[in-house]
């Protein structure tokens, strides 16, 4: 018997799981890629130029990942691509709010170059 059964899981909670695994890998990997989108905020006039490469570079290898485990674990699939194309999207999204929020702001930076 599957340890799923065992435990009183279903599908439901396999996908759930799959769908945050998904959605945590994107994060960690855009994260690893830049800085917070609170650092790129308050830095951003030194960091926009370079900013924005390093999220695309960071989604384009969470793609990767999301797209390789997708492909191995067939049962999960779409609990897997939702989960990484919804914090794709979301991590995108806090990064061009910072970049722009944070150019457009009068207040110094944190960082000394």
């Amino acid at each position: 018997m599957a340890i799923e059964k065992l435990a009183g899981l279903g599908g439901g909670a396999a996908n759930g799981i799959a769908l945050l695994v998904s959605a945590g890998i994107v994060a960690e990997i855009v994260a690893k890629a830049c800085s917070s989108p609170q650092t790129a905020q308050l830095n951003a006039k030194k960091r926009a130029p370079t900013l924005m490469k390093w999220v695309h570079i960071g989604l384009v290898e969470a793609a990767v990942f999301v797209a390789a485990a997708a492909i191995f674990d067939p049962a999960h699939r779409t609990a897997i691509i939702i989960g990484g194309v919804a914090e794709g999207a979301i991590t995108y999204a806090q990064y061009m709010h910072a970049k722009q929020a944070g150019l457009a702001s009068d207040l110094p930076g944190t960082e000394q170059w």
